[in-house]
C-alpha cells in the first residue's frame, strides 16, 4: 500500500486552513512540510509558527523535511511544533548517527534525505537505524521541477540494500511526482510519494490524491 504525502509548499497559504480541511477529507496519509533556510537550499519557505498552526488543523502525521544547516539545533523545537517525522539531509550532518538518535529519542520517526547527486551507498552504515530514506528526485529548493530519471536506479539500489538487512525502512520520493510516473516509482520500490503541484494545482485535488493512492 502506497503512502501519499501532499507537499504544502505548493498550497495556497492564504487558505491554509481550507487546504488542511481538504487533505483531512482526502485519502492523503501524511502532510509533507518542506522547511528551507536559504542556506542549504536557495530558497526560504516556512518554519515553526506555520507548522504549529498546521498541527492544530489535522490529526494526520506531519512529515517534516528539514532542508536546513545545523538541524540538530532545532529538532526539539520542531517536535514541540507538532512534527511526527523529521528528515535531515545527509549532506549537512557531520554526525548523522547522533542526529538520527536525537530524533528517535524524542519518539519521532527519523529520516535521512539524499540530494540527486548523493549515492545511496553512503547510507550503508546508517540504514538499519533510519525509518525513512527520502530521495530527492529534483534539485531541492523549488517546487514544480521535472523529475530526474536516474532516481529510478537509485530506488532500485536502495531497495536492494534494505532487503539485504531485512529492514522496514520506507523509501520516500520528493520532487516531480506525477500521475504519469507514480506507478513506475511504486513498482520500482518506493513506499511514499510526495506530491506538490500535482495535487494542489489540479482541478480536483481530492480525486488526484485518490488516483495517486491507487497507482501501482
Amino acid at each position: 500500500m502506497s503512502i501519499i504525502a501532499p507537499s504544502l509548499l505548493a498550497s495556497n497559504f492564504l487558505k491554509l486552513k481550507e487546504e488542511c480541511d481538504m487533505l483531512n477529507a482526502s485519502s492523503a496519509d501524511w502532510l509533507h512540510l518542506d522547511v528551507m533556510d536559504g542556506r542549504f537550499v536557495p530558497n526560504i519557505s516556512f518554519g515553526l509558527p506555520v507548522i504549529e498552526h498546521i498541527r492544530t488543523a489535522t490529526k494526520k502525521p506531519l512529515d517534516v523535511h528539514l532542508m536546513i544547516v545545523e538541524p540538530e539545533k532545532y529538532i526539539v523545537d520542531f517536535k514541540n511544533a507538532g512534527a511526527d517525522h523529521i528528515t535531515v539531509h545527509y549532506e549537512v550532518c557531520n554526525h548523522l548517527h547522533r542526529n538520527i538518535e536525537q530524533i528517535k529519542n524524542l519518539g519521532l520517526k527519523a529520516g535521512v534525505a539524499l540530494n540527486p547527486h548523493t549515492p545511496v551507498s553512503l547510507l550503508e552504515d546508517i540504514l538499519a537505524d533510519v525509518d525513512i530514506v527520502l530521495l530527492m528526485s529534483v534539485n531541492p529548493g523549488f517546487g514544480g521541477q521535472k523529475f530526474i530519471p536516474n532516481t529510478i536506479d537509485k530506488i532500485r539500489s536502495l531497495k536492494k540494500m534494505i532487503h539485504q538487512i531485512n529492514s522496514k525502512t520506507l523509501i520516500e520520493i520528493d520532487g516531480g511526482v506525477t500521475l504519469e510516473n507514480a506507478a513506475a516509482l511504486l513498482h520500482t520500490g518506493a513506499n511514499v510519494l510526495v506530491a506538490g503541484n500535482t495535487v494542489f494545482k489540479s482541478e480536483n485535488p481530492v480525486d488526484t490524491i485518490a488516483k495517486l493512492k491507487a497507482a501501482y
